[in-house]
């Protein structure tokens, strides 16, 4: 070592290091990476951050410097990138930045931060959301909440929202005040709806529903809808519902899945594996009002019909009594002056015989009344009988039935859940 070389300060090395690099790199530079460690500013305020490399394999950052964009700059930069890829700068984003290379003695390298691409930025968006899709149709299940049935009735809805949103809100007053008076019950469970924890809150409240606690499991599922609301804020915010855990939980359960967290133009990966998607919270309450008001539509058709059936049998049974009332009278009339021989006996015979067709007739337009009666399922219930179904279908034999399949059985009182299960012959 020669100790007769210069010795400088640390400032003194830096204003070198300094002036080699406005030397040498004094131009702009396009430069892409993962944004790291953001600062948001409040209002008028500079822009801090990290940007950093990562290895596609194994994530490890390959390579990591400060970037700063100034008040002015980033006031303008932010409402373009805004509307133009409906995000906001935040961690976690991939970007295409121009920056200009700076060195600063006390706080070292650095880069500024002149413009961004936005057009990068919505691209790998757009890329990340197909990867999504392309994984979970390769893993088989990109459809399968798509392909569950919806149950006959939605009346009990599990919620997954902010309890504060105000979408919750205008849902559950919405249903409350639908104009039929059908009645729902709803549960809340609380999830985070913005931000970087979004999936695994939502994953979290969707484990919660299915737990026998969550609603007093009854003999099965103890919901017949999920439904997942965001109701208000930016459109910048829909990235976090682009997950792959969060979509591969959606698609795999067990309940159908309904959304409404966007806009009209806004499309996410949850939607499009959900079994149902709706752009609002409001749209969802009436979605499920509007099933509701269908399946009680079919109800009334069905009675309708029944009673109807009922009364032209009843009226073609009196028509064909009050023909009988009419021609006997006259047939035994006319026999008698026919036979004057035996005619006592004839006489009680043929009267003998009237009585018991009319009493026949009579018991038969009884019974074809109660029968009718009998045929309005609310009566049925009433009485003690229950109807049982399997996936929306009435049960009418044990042929194509499944182990594990559900079965709900109706009653008077409420709706019984029962499993099946396989008993194998001794």
């Amino acid at each position: 070592m020669d100790m007769t070389s210069a010795v400088l300060t640390l400032y003194e090395l830096n204003n070198l290091v300094r002036e080699v690099i406005e030397e040498n790199f004094d131009e702009e530079y396009w430069v892409t990476g993962e944004l790291s460690d953001v600062s948001t500013p409040a209002f008028g305020g500079h822009f801090y951050g990290e940007l950093v490399q990562k290895d596609e394999g194994s994530d490890r950052i390959l390579a990591r410097t400060r970037i700063t964009c100034w008040a002015r700059t980033y006031s303008l930069l932010r409402l373009r990138f805004q509307k133009e890829a409906g995000e906001t700068l935040r961690k976690g984003l991939q970007v295409k930045l121009l920056v200009k290379v700076n060195f600063h003695e006390q706080y070292g390298y650095s880069l500024n931060v002149l413009d961004i691409d936005s057009t990068f930025t919505l691209g790998d968006l757009v890329k990340r959301r197909r990867e999504i899709l392309l994984q979970l149709e390769k893993d088989g299940i990109l459809h399968d909440n798509q392909e569950l049935s919806l149950p006959r009735l939605l009346r009990r809805i599990a919620v997954i929202s902010s309890a504060t949103a105000a979408g919750y809100g205008d849902f559950c007053n919405q249903l409350e005040q639908n104009e039929y008076g059908f009645h729902f019950d709803v549960q809340l469970f609380p999830a985070v709806m913005q931000g970087e924890h979004v999936p695994e809150s939502i994953i979290a409240a969707l484990e919660a529903i299915i737990t026998p606690s969550s609603g007093g499991d009854r003999g099965g599922l103890p919901f017949d809808l999920v439904v997942i609301i965001r109701g208000g804020g930016a459109s910048s915010d829909l990235s976090d519902f682009d997950s792959y855990e969060l979509a591969a939980c959606i698609t795999q359960y067990p309940l159908p899945v309904m959304t409404g967290i966007g806009h009209e133009r806004d499309e996410t990966v949850l939607d499009l594996v959900a079994h149902t998607r709706v752009k609002t919270p409001t749209a969802a309450a009436a979605f499920i009002i509007d099933h509701q008001a269908q399946e009680a539509a079919l109800l009334d058709n069905l009675y309708l019909r029944i009673t109807r059936s009922a009364e032209e049998r009843i009226q073609h049974e009196k028509q064909c009594l009050e023909h009988l009332r009419t021609v006997l009278p006259l047939l035994f009339t006319n026999f008698i002056q026919g036979k004057q021989n035996g005619l006592p006996l004839l006489r009680q015979r043929l009267l003998t015989v009237y009585s018991q067709r009319i009493e026949r007739e009579q018991y038969k337009l009884q019974l074809i009344k109660q029968r009718m009666d009998s045929l309005d399922p609310r009566l049925l219930l009433k009485r003690g009988y229950t109807i049982t179904t399997c996936g929306g279908k009435i049960v009418r034999s044990i042929e194509g039935l499944a182990e594990g399949e559900v079965l709900t059985t109706q009653t008077e009182q409420g709706e019984i859940y029962s499993k099946i299960v396989l008993c194998k012959k001794s």
